[in-house]
């Protein structure tokens, strides 16, 4: 193998995938990227055997081959090279490593057969179809808030993806839980989508993605099987196993009937929850939300560092209610609305609380209350 790639190129391709290698490996090949050299690219792979990273890189291919080598040993050396060299990868079959030259630097890394490295099989992706990388993008900000991070309720370390059938506009449908808070977004059913079935893409996967989007294009191409799911984006790809479990049937928390209404300036209301939940105790971050007629009282009462108190002028005619929250919940909440105002509809203190956002409609958030 015999390879000239330009410094940005290796750096940002590294960036994208060496990030999937964990740092604390028992399996050695596991901590090194896989290089291809073929035609006029250098495809670099990573993986820790439930994700896997891939991206194709332009290169001067002089030699084709393949190879694998430490991912975060070439990440730092790359990272360190002067801006616009000349990066040359050489595998000499000799002493069986990897001759990497800049300029006047020159490094040896030690290699590992890549006929040894594992690699996440595609071939049942059955159902394929692609999506305007903006939505994407929105439904795994907004719902992953919400992922639970209890490692005995894998089934709700992820987010829950599926198709809706909604009368004439059916639906893409991202749904997250934690048991106390629900987050669920739609968007547009992509064409060849109806066939999908529901899957749950775990945590680290939903991360990587976030990131890896950063970067991508209009669309992001999407292949599903009933275990795996691929996202392709530009010259990049991210293919990850699915959990394999039931995600509940979260709509039945979702109440129907809730007959309070409170309608609050987003802005405003996440200031005074982070300034009022500053006496709050660690553990619970509880907070007593009181409503009455236009007005709302956000209180803390906690013996061992104090008290706060602060009230908010808002649109509320319903009921006197008060009602506790978890105040870190109520932000992250409020850190997803994009209007001006934030719609709270009530029911009773011990009843789930449903928050939709005024500019929004195919966002819906659910919070549990506290007993205060």
């Amino acid at each position: 193998m015999k390879v000239t790639i330009e410094r940005s190129a290796l750096s940002k391709a590294l960036g994208h995938v060496q990030s999937v290698v964990e740092r604390r490996n028992t399996i050695p090949i596991l901590s090194n990227v896989l290089l291809q050299a073929d035609g006029g690219a250098l495809t670099l792979t990573a993986t820790d055997l439930d994700i896997e990273v891939s991206e194709d890189a332009p290169a001067d291919v002089a030699g084709g081959g393949a190879t694998t080598v430490s991912a975060l040993t070439l990440f730092e050396i790359v990272k360190r090279l002067p801006d616009g060299a000349q990066v040359r990868l050489e595998l000499s079959n000799a002493d069986d490593r990897l001759q990497i030259s800049a300029g006047r630097s020159q490094f040896s890394l030690a290699v590992l057969p890549d006929d040894d490295f594992p690699s996440l099989t595609t071939e049942d992706l059955d159902v394929r179809f692609s999506m305007p990388t903006d939505d994407l993008k929105r439904l795994l900000h907004k719902t992953r808030f919400a992922m639970s991070q209890e490692e005995t309720r894998y089934y709700l370390n992820g987010v829950y993806f599926h198709a809706e059938p909604d009368g004439d506009a059916p639906l893409l449908r991202a749904a997250a839980t934690d048991g106390h808070r629900l987050a669920r977004l739609d968007a547009p059913l992509p064409d060849g989508a109806g066939a999908m079935p529901g899957v749950i893409v775990p945590r680290k996967a939903i991360a990587e993605l976030s990131r890896l989007l950063e970067d991508a294009e209009d669309n992001v191409e999407i292949a599903v099987s009933p275990s795996k799911i691929r996202f392709g984006f530009g010259p990049g790809r991210l293919t990850s196993k699915l959990i394999d479990g039931s995600f509940p049937d979260y709509e039945r928390v979702i109440p129907k009937g809730n007959a309070n209404t409170l309608r609050v300036d987003t802005k405003d209301f996440a200031q005074a929850v982070d300034r009022v939940a500053t006496v709050s105790a660690d553990r619970t971050r509880s907070i007593k939300l009181g409503l009455e007629a236009d007005n709302l009282r956000l209180a803390v009462n906690n013996p061992e560092a104090g008290s706060a108190l602060e009230e908010l002028a808002v649109d509320y005619g319903g009921d006197a209610i008060e009602i506790g929250f978890n105040a870190r919940y109520l932000l992250d909440v409020a850190q997803q609305i994009d209007g001006e105002t934030a719609t709270l509809r009530l029911a009773d203190p011990s009843s789930p609380t449903v928050i939709v956002d005024e500019e929004d409609e195919r966002a819906l958030y659910v919070l549990m209350p506290l007993r205060v």
